[in-house]
C-alpha cells in the first residue's frame, strides 16, 4: 500500500478530504513554484472566495515525509491547520486531490514578498523596517510556543500586504520541536540562512530559526546578507563555517550604533551569543524602535 493510501487507514486520524481541482477551483494563474509544489491564485467554489491553492508533488513529498516517518512527523497541512496567528498565512483546509497530490487551501495575500522589497529597495521598506521585523519575530515566537520549528525562514517566505501586515508562509520543512527531529543530519533549508551548527551537523534547537530570523533582519536593515553571496551552495556553507559575518557598519554606514550591535548579536556564529528566543529579539526591536522614534506598532 502506497504512502498516501496509508493516510486513509484508520489510525486515529481523520480521513483526508479529497478535492477534484478541475471542478472545485477556477485557476487564475500560477503565482509560484517551489522544488516540491505549485502555487496558484484560484477561486474556490466551495468557499466562495479567492484563495491560494498549493499543490504538492506527491512523489517528492512522500520521499521527504518518509525521512521522518518513524518519528511521526505531521504533514504540512496538519501543521498549518494548527497555526492561528495574525502574522502567519491562514490555512482553511488540506487534503489530497483526486490524483493523490496533497493540497492546501490558504488565504490569498495581496502584497509582495519581503525578498522583492529588499532587492528593489522599495520605499515601503525603510519606514516600516522595525514594524515588519517585530511582526515576523512575533510569528516565530508563536510557532516555537506551539512546539514547532519553521526551518526555512528567509525573506522569500515572508509576504507583506498593502496594509503593511507581515505574513509568514511555506511550512513545507516545518518539524515538531522534539529531540527526535533535532538530531544531527537534517540540513534542509535555504543555504544563505542555515545556522553554522546546522551546517556542522550538530544537534540543533530553536536557535537555528533565531539565526535565520536574525539573517533576515540583517538583510532588511543593511540590504545585504551577513556573508557575501557565493556562486554555489557548497561555498556558501564553507564561508559560514570559516568566516565571521560582515560588519553592518561598513554595509550601511548610516545605521545607528545600537542597531549595528543588535544585528551582530542576531547573526552570531556562536549560538550562545545570539538572541536566545524570538521573543527576546522582538522585544529588543520594539525598545530600539521606540528609542529611535521609528514605527513599532500599528497606527
Amino acid at each position: 500500500m502506497g504512502f498516501f493510501q496509508n493516510l486513509f487507514k484508520s489510525s486515529g486520524k481523520k480521513k483526508l478530504k479529497v478535492a477534484d481541482v478541475a471542478k472545485r477551483f477556477d485557476l487564475r494563474g500560477r503565482t509560484g513554484q517551489g522544488s516540491m509544489s505549485k502555487v496558484f491564485q484560484a477561486f474556490d467554489k466551495d468557499l466562495g472566495r479567492t484563495v491560494c491553492l498549493k499543490i504538492l508533488d506527491k512523489e517528492k513529498t512522500a520521499n521527504f515525509e518518509a525521512r521522518f516517518k518513524a518519528a511521526g512527523k505531521p504533514s504540512e497541512g496538519e501543521v498549518c491547520m494548527q497555526l492561528r496567528h495574525r502574522n502567519i498565512v491562514q490555512t482553511y483546509e488540506h487534503g489530497v486531490t483526486t490524483k493523490g497530490e496533497p493540497y492546501l487551501v490558504m488565504e490569498w495575500i495581496e502584497g509582495m514578498g519581503m525578498n522583492f522589497l529588499i532587492e528593489t529597495n522599495s520605499p515601503q521598506l525603510a519606514p516600516n523596517r522595525f514594524y515588519f521585523m517585530i511582526q515576523l519575530a512575533d510569528a516565530v515566537a508563536y510557532i516555537h510556543n506551539q512546539r514547532f520549528l519553521h526551518r526555512d525562514l528567509c525573506p522569500r517566505n515572508v509576504m507583506v500586504t498593502k496594509e503593511n501586515i507581515v505574513k509568514l508562509i511555506d511550512f513545507g520543512l516545518t518539524i515538531p520541536y522534539k529531540p527526535e527531529f533535532c538530531r544531527p543530519g537534517n540540513r534542509t533549508g535555504t543555504a544563505d540562512y542555515l545556522a553554522p551548527e546546522l551546517i556542522r551537523r550538530q544537534t540543533t534547537d530553536h536557535r537555528v530559526d533565531i539565526f535565520a530570523l536574525g539573517t533576515t533582519v540583517f538583510e532588511v536593515f543593511t540590504g545585504h546578507l551577513p556573508w557575501e553571496r557565493a556562486t554555489s551552495s557548497e561555498e556558501t556553507l564553507r564561508r559560514r563555517m570559516s568566516t565571521e559575518p560582515r560588519d553592518p557598519r561598513k554595509l550601511k554606514p548610516s545605521l545607528p550604533e545600537p542597531v549595528c550591535r543588535m544585528l551582530e548579536k542576531a547573526v552570531a556564529s556562536d549560538r550562545e551569543l545570539r538572541f536566545q528566543t524570538a521573543a527576546e529579539l522582538r522585544d529588543n526591536l520594539k525598545a530600539m524602535a521606540q528609542s529611535l522614534g521609528e514605527k513599532a506598532e500599528e497606527d
